[in-house]
C-alpha cells in the first residue's frame, strides 16, 4: 500500500469508505489524504448514505461543519489494511459497500468475449486454448468492436455464425440485445483493499478481472464508482455455463475498493467512460504480468448496463454495486508453452486507475481465506448497540 492507493489528484476526490473499528464494528467514513472521519451522524450505513438526495453535497457540508470526528491517519489505517501482519487491535479498511446487492455484467468487451468463446470451445482445458483460439478467430475474426449489441448488424452476424456452427452463448450476450447480468456475491461478503482474495482450490485455470464498479442507489441513480476484482475460474465456467455460480461466488472471491468516489463537480459518469484500468500480478516466484482495460472500448454503455440490471423487472431497495466487465483476459504463458495464465497462491494483484486509486489483494485459496462470518444480522446488532438505528 502506498500513495497510489488514493486517486490522483487526491485533493479533489470526495471519498467514502468503511473501516473496521475494534470493539465497535464497521464504521462509515470519509477519507482524505491525511485522515479518516466518522460519517455515522450522517448515515448509519453506506447504503443509507447513497439513498440520500445529493449525497455528495451532504458529505461536503458535513465535513465543512466541523462535526466530523477524526478516527485516525489514512496512511496508518492503509498499512494495517494489509491482512498479512495486521494488528487486530487497530482499525483497517473494509470493502466500502455494505447492504447493496453485488451484481456484475459479463462479456461487455470484444477481447473478453472472444476468450469466453474459447473457454467454451476448449471445455475449460487451458492446454487446448491456443489451438481453439486460432480456429475461432479464423471463423469470426478478432474485431467485433463496430458491432453494436442488439443492432440489425448483430442479428445478421448471428445468422452467419449459426450457419457456420460457431454461435455461442457468450456471443449471444456479447452482441445480442440482452446483457449478461449475474449476482457476483452476497451483500456484506466483498473484501476490501489489502485483504486476501480466494481461488477455489479445485481450479487449475483462473484469472483476475480488473473492473470499475458503479455505486447505484435504489432509484437506479449512479452516485459514485470504485474498483473491483471479479475473481474468475475459467475452467469451471468453461466446462459449463451452469457452473457460473461456482466459478464466480466463492469465499473472498469478490474484492471492492479501496473507496467509493462520489460523483461531484470533479468526477462523473463521463470520467468513468474514459477510465483506463491497469492490472499487475506479481507472483511469489518472480513472475510478473501486466495488462490494461479501457472503458472507452466497452460495447455497452455503463448506464445501459445499469438499466438492464435494475428497473421495473429488478428492484434493489438497498442499492446495487455493479461490476462493468473487463476486456482483460490473460493469455500469457506462466507454467509452460500453451498453458496460458493461472493464479498461484501468493500472487499480489493490483487494479488501478488514476481517478479511483489502487485496489491491492493477495491470492490464497477460498478454503484458507478468512471465513465470511459478519453479515447483515451482525451489522444490525452493532448499529443498534451504537444507537444508530431509528
Amino acid at each position: 500500500m502506498n500513495a497510489t492507493t488514493l486517486p490522483q489528484p487526491c485533493e479533489q476526490a470526495l471519498l467514502i469508505g468503511r473501516i473496521w473499528q475494534p470493539d465497535t464494528g464497521p464504521v462509515l467514513v470519509a477519507v482524505t489524504p491525511e485522515a479518516v472521519f466518522d460519517l455515522s451522524p450522517l448515515a448509519a450505513t453506506c447504503s443509507d448514505l447513497l439513498e440520500q438526495d445529493q449525497a455528495a453535497i451532504r458529505v461536503q457540508q458535513f465535513m465543512a461543519s466541523g462535526r466530523a470526528h477524526r478516527l485516525g491517519d489514512t496512511a496508518a489505517i492503509l498499512v494495517n489494511s494489509t491482512e498479512t501482519g495486521r494488528d487486530p487491535a487497530l482499525p483497517w479498511f473494509m470493502a466500502p459497500c455494505d447492504l447493496q446487492a453485488i451484481k456484475a455484467a459479463g462479456v461487455t468487451f470484444v477481447a473478453s468475449m472472444l476468450e469466453r468463446v474459447i473457454e467454451e470451445q476448449a471445455r475449460g482445458d487451458a492446454s487446448r486454448a491456443e489451438a481453439v483460439r486460432q480456429a475461432v478467430v479464423a471463423v469470426i475474426g478478432d474485431n467485433l468492436r463496430n458491432v453494436k449489441p442488439g443492432s440489425p448488424e448483430s442479428a445478421k452476424l448471428k445468422e452467419v455464425l449459426l450457419a457456420q456452427g460457431m454461435w455461442s452463448q457468450y456471443l449471444e450476450v456479447g452482441i445480442g440485445p440482452d446483457a449478461e447480468i449475474f449476482t457476483k456475491a452476497q451483500p456484506m461478503s466483498a473484501v476490501g483493499t489489502g485483504a486476501m482474495i480466494g481461488i477455489h482450490p479445485g481450479s487449475q485455470w483462473n484469472n483476475p478481472e480488473p473492473e470499475i464498479v458503479l455505486a447505484t442507489n435504489s432509484r437506479g441513480e449512479v452516485v459514485g464508482a470504485t474498483l473491483g476484482n471479479d475473481v474468475n475460474l475459467r475452467d469451471f465456467e468453461g466446462r459449463s455455463a451452469l457452473l457460473l455460480g461456482k466459478a464466480k461466488d466463492n469465499n473472498a472471491s469478490c474484492a471492492i475498493g479501496p473507496f467509493i468516489r462520489l460523483f461531484d463537480d470533479h468526477f462523473g459518469i463521463d470520467d468513468v467512460r474514459q477510465c483506463d484500468l491497469s492490472l499487475k500480478v506479481q507472483g511469489p516466484e518472480g513472475f510478473v504480468m501486466q495488462g490494461s482495460s479501457s472503458l472507452s472500448q466497452i460495447s455497452r454503455d455503463p448506464l445501459d448496463l445499469v438499466g438492464q440490471a435494475m428497473g421495473k423487472y429488478h428492484q434493489y431497495p438497498d442499492g446495487m454495486m455493479l461490476f462493468l466487465g473487463t476486456m482483460f483476459a490473460p493469455t500469457q504463458d506462466r507454467h509452460g508453452p500453451g498453458q496460458g495464465f493461472t493464479h498461484v497462491v501468493g500472487d499480489v494483484v493490483s487494479v488501478s486507475t488514476p481517478l479511483l486509486g489502487t485496489l491491492v489483494n493477495q491470492v490464497t485459496t477460498s478454503d484458507q481465506a478468512k471465513p465470511w462470518a459478519y453479515g447483515a444480522r451482525a451489522l444490525m446488532r452493532d448499529l443498534a448497540r451504537r444507537g444508530l438505528l431509528a
